[in-house]
């Protein structure tokens, strides 16, 4: 048995689920650089029969990300994977959104657990068993690489799972994904669930990829993942932060630094390069709105810090004696003093690379002068203070509405009043002035005059991202559409109410607040205008 573990990625897909976490195409996209990057094995772009706004992202994804330039080691390319139930429709869709990238992989899912098959698929085992056989063998025809999941394998019959995962095998599929679907399992279940599966599953050989998909309703995920890879799984599915339905997916950061670190332990391998781990962690926390505990093991903003004083005098005398890796390794720098206001175009360009993000001239023109504007309010600029500057010029949704100017009056002495300029979509620009109980209120009322879009705002966070006076504040907000129904097919009308995140960053918190609002609305008119709200789930939920 091999001694790599693959590392399968669906922040893009599973993670997207999370309530809020909804991204634009170019922020998917951005991700899957940055995943790529990274080093991981397989990206999950995304659900292509969902909508067709994620079908045109899995396939730009495909094409760009699954296509790098060439003289790039075959290794290095990722695998691109679009998510697909078993029915011909959706199959046809994830065929065509992933068919152009170097190494496609049609990943399909049907429910095994008792409870899905009598309550959600209304199907016999010998429905199912048949419906696995046929939809797998229909994807084998389009792609070589297919992946296959019993969906809630947490709660299926081991034997009835034996027999399904054998029928898999035979149509084509190269990858037996288990998932615990609901987070139900615990981690001497999923051990003998996983040996079972490697042991009994009829025409079981080596070339067959055992995988292990966890979610973490009882905070077991990443004990549960670990647990599958010791029984002799050889791919962990996964999401950065642990994103994902409900309490989330097994975190990337926290399974593959648990192999590093306890490499006796495991004797295993991954190709992730962890020093970019704490980079990638802040890029998709910035385009979910999704904040980062501050105890999260790996990224959080404490996973390196010591204040009781027993901890740091045991550091001072040596590092080892609280840390069991170190920061670097995860790409927490020591030294966070990088450029100032007389650094030139050149060095920002040279640190913007290191940092992994590639820009043109065009777009290091506009980086350029964000960066000029920030370092004559900010004295000292930090690697931090850049990733939020790329993220809200290049990384925000397409402007529908563009904050123009504000003005805002608040103290002890008066109503907290706001004027708010914005550009419409038909480039007018609209002034309103709006009084609330605080600053942020008030222009928060003044935007939602010009702009009209029936929300609630579920989430409202603020934070300096450095030390000092002067850091730049960053605001991630979510918001909930109040009303729409978005007709799903010719006979049902589905109503929906998503979850939209927003970011902005400003050394002015309550601009950084505006643009975070604004953020957060550009996309949920883009969604409702474009149609691109999920389409209606036959077999309910979906996987994961």
């Amino acid at each position: 048995m091999t001694n790599y573990v693959k590392i399968f990625d669906t922040t893009l897909r599973d993670g997207e689920q999370s309530p809020g976490a909804t991204m634009t195409s170019a922020e998917k996209l951005e991700v899957a650089h940055n995943l790529a990057r990274l080093g991981v094995d397989v990206i999950e772009a995304g659900f292509p029969a969902a909508s067709p706004d994620d079908l045109e992202a899995v396939r730009r994804i495909a094409l760009e990300v699954g296509n790098p330039p060439e003289g790039q080691p075959e290794a290095k390319v990722p695998t691109i994977a679009g998510l697909a139930r078993a029915n011909k429709t959706d199959i046809d869709k994830a065929w065509e959104a992933v068919q152009g990238a170097r190494n496609p992989r049609i990943h399909t899912f049907l429910a095994t657990s008792a409870i899905h098959m009598k309550h959600k698929l209304k199907m016999d085992p010998e429905e199912v068993v048949q419906r696995v056989s046929e939809m797998v063998a229909y994807a084998k025809t389009l792609c070589a690489d297919v992946e296959f999941s019993p969906e809630d394998a947490g709660r299926s019959d081991p034997e009835f799972l034996y027999v399904v995962l054998g029928e898999a095998i035979k149509s084509g599929a190269t990858t037996l994904n288990i998932p615990d679907t609901v987070g139900y399992t615990t981690p001497d279940e999923f051990y003998k669930l996983i040996d079972g599966i490697i042991r009994n599953t009829p025409g079981m050989h080596d070339g067959i990829t055992v995988s292990v998909h966890c979610h973490d309703d009882l905070g077991l995920a990443t004990a549960n993942t670990l647990a599958g890879i010791q029984a002799g799984a050889r791919q962990a599915e996964v999401t950065i932060n642990g994103i994902g339905e409900r309490a989330g997916n097994t975190s990337l950061e926290e399974v593959v630094m648990a192999l590093k670190t306890r490499h006796p332990v495991f004797g295993l391998e991954t190709g992730i390069e962890t020093q970019q781990l704490s980079r990638i962690s802040k890029l998709v926390s910035n385009y979910t709105g999704i904040v980062v505990q501050p105890n999260k093991a790996i990224v959080g903003s404490n996973a390196f810090a010591h204040e009781a004083g027993i901890h740091q005098d045991g550091m001072l005398k040596h590092q080892t004696t609280y840390e069991i890796m170190r920061p670097e390794d995860v790409g927490v720098s020591q030294t966070n003093l990088v450029l100032g206001k007389h650094s030139g175009r050149h060095a920002l360009r040279n640190r913007l690379a290191e940092m992994g993000h590639s820009l043109d001239e065009v777009e290091l023109d506009k980086a350029f002068a964000r960066f000029k504007e920030l370092a004559d309010r900010k004295k000292v600029i930090t690697d931090l203070d850049l990733e939020a500057l790329i993220a809200d010029e290049f990384y925000r949704p397409r402007d529908v509405y563009l904050l123009n100017g504000m003005q805002v009056s608040c103290g002890t002495m008066g109503m907290p009043t706001a004027t708010v300029r914005l550009r419409g979509p038909d480039g007018v620009v609209h002034t309103v002035a709006a009084i609330g109980t605080g600053p942020v209120d008030a222009t928060y009322k003044a935007i939602d005059s010009i702009v009209n879009v029936p929300c609630t705002l579920l989430e409202f966070n603020i934070h300096a991202i450095t030390e000092g006076i002067d850091a730049l504040g960053e605001v991630t907000v979510r918001i909930q559409s109040e009303n729409g129904k978005s007709t799903m097919d010719a006979q049902s009308e589905v109503s929906y109410s998503r979850v939209y995140g927003g970011h902005g960053a400003d050394t002015d918190i309550i601009v950084a607040s505006a643009k975070a609002y604004i953020n957060a609305l550009n996309k949920l008119i883009i969604a409702q205008t474009e149609g691109t709200e999920k389409v209606k789930n036959d077999f309910g939920v979906m996987l994961g």
